[in-house]
């Protein structure tokens, strides 16, 4: 090998061993790599000469099922140690003791299921550590000692059931725990409360059934994601201490109800997702003031109706999806406030095509560029609109059908020109007042309704009075 060449990579090889100084004529390699190999056996003396590695990586060799005590006892200037997706099952003590440079370590997806105490004693300088995709069942305090800088933690996808108190008490400096794919069940509170720079927290994915800003304990929380997604919850507190989150995934889990401060001094928050839970009604405050907002995940939940309020803070809102639930209808003007672009899912609602729905036709005739799968959004009800795309549907098909017994008596009632003006002339028989709405029809389309109401009627049982009402022309 050339004395010029510093990175050497073997991929996809039949090399099943690397013998004592395999590459005693190569010192001056900084990078070497053996992926996807037939790698059976590392003699402990094989990276003996290589004293100016820095970047080191033995992955996928699905026949590699140990490490020699001393294999890395030269790489003194070993900044990067890759041993990914093998069979290691256990993990000697003292292994890396001579890695004092070392920054990211990796030992993911191989079967380690017990981590030597004190296995990191001698990492003063590592920032990312991954574990995750192995058979871990618990995680001690003493094994993080000497981790001073740590930054980030991936132990993901193992099978951690029991975290204690001071689990997290060693590595104060974490920004970054990935938890995620384990059998958590129960967080204790203060759990996390050494952890005052942590910026990303996921547990996705775990058993939880309840989860408390407790578990941050007093200290202000500097946390900006937090991912729940994929437990069990069906209770959540507030979250109001968390006033860093940008970004909050709750989604498919058991969640019908949530308190309406659940969100309150959490003003930075600008992704959050509830979908796949069973929430069939929300508060009409629950996002008050939180006007960062651009992303609500709403989709596939049990909502029958929305607020009017309920959006009127999220004027940059940009995602906002509500498919999949049980809507009828939506409120007037409920998107009017949103000023810039979005995009908005409707389709997968039962939607009732009646004169409740003039809003929202006139909004999705408006709007279609901005609906995702508009041709979904189809009228539930009445039958012969059933199926129909809602923004089809004419919007003179759009009324409100009454009863023989709802059907007011209006064989008293006149209507009459007079100048540039119409009168309706009614006669009750009833001591209360009346109340006539008129819509006008502008060439545009858009309906304007005036609500004119008469003074209460001065009478006694038994006497009719008669009144009229002028409507302006329009």
């Amino acid at each position: 090998m050339s004395k010029q060449v510093k990175e050497f990579i073997v991929m996809t090889s039949a090399v099943a061993y690397l013998l004592p100084h395999t590459l005693k004529e190569s010192p001056q390699l900084t990078e070497l790599v053996f992926l996807n190999n037939a790698l059976r056996s590392i003699h402990a003396q094989a990276f003996e000469d290589l004293t100016q590695l820095q970047e080191l990586e033995i992955s996928g060799n699905p026949w590699l099922e140990n490490l020699y005590m001393g294999t890395f006892s030269r790489q003194k200037n070993l900044m990067k140690l890759l041993l990914n997706f093998n069979r290691f099952k256990t993990v000697l003590p003292g292994m890396f003791d001579s890695l004092k440079q070392i920054a990211t370590l990796q030992m993911k997806g191989n079967l380690i299921s017990h981590l030597p105490m004190f296995l990191f004693l001698n990492l003063n300088n590592l920032l990312v550590l991954d574990l995750s995709q192995n058979k871990l069942e618990e995680m001690k305090r003493e094994t993080f000692f000497g981790l001073t800088r740590l930054q980030i933690l991936k132990v993901n996808n193992n099978l951690i059931s029991n975290l204690t108190c001071d689990t997290f008490k060693n590595i104060s400096q974490l920004t970054e725990l990935h938890l995620e794919g384990n059998k958590i069940s129960e967080l204790t509170d203060g759990i996390f409360s050494g952890l005052t720079r942590l910026n990303v927290l996921n547990l996705r994915g775990n058993l939880l059934t309840t989860f408390s800003q407790k578990v941050f304990g007093f200290n202000v929380s500097n946390l900006r994601e937090l991912n729940l997604k994929g437990n069990r919850l069906t209770e959540l507190s507030s979250l109001s201490r968390l006033t860093s989150l940008t970004d909050l995934v709750l989604s498919s889990n058991q969640l019908s109800s949530l308190p309406e401060d659940i969100f309150r001094n959490v003003t930075l928050l600008e992704n959050l997702d509830l979908s796949e839970n069973q929430l069939s009604l929300l508060p009409e405050l629950i996002f008050y003031n939180l006007s960062a907002i651009t992303s609500i995940h709403l989709h596939k939940n049990n909502l029958r109706r929305l607020e009017p309020k309920l959006f009127n803070d999220q004027w940059l809102m940009q995602q906002l999806y509500l498919s999949d639930n049980q809507l009828e209808t939506l409120p007037p003007g409920l998107f009017d406030l949103f000023i810039v672009e979005h995009t908005v899912r409707l389709h997968g609602n039962p939607w009732r095509c009646d004169c409740h729905m003039w809003y929202l036709h006139d909004w999705v005739l408006r709007n279609n560029n901005i609906i995702q799968r508009e041709d979904s959004v189809r009228c539930n009800s009445p039958d012969f609109l059933r199926q129909r795309v809602v923004a089809s549907v004419d919007r003179d098909q759009l009324v409100c059908r009454l009863s023989a017994d709802e059907m007011p008596d209006i064989r008293s009632c006149s209507i009459k020109a007079f100048n540039d003006a119409m009168i309706v002339k009614c006669q009750v028989d009833k001591c209360s007042p009346m109340t006539v709405k008129v819509q006008f029809q502008e060439d545009d389309g858009n309906i304007k309704e005036h609500v004119l109401r008469s003074e209460r009627s001065e009478c006694s049982n038994g006497t009719r009075s008669e009144g009229s009402l002028m409507i302006p022309e329009y």
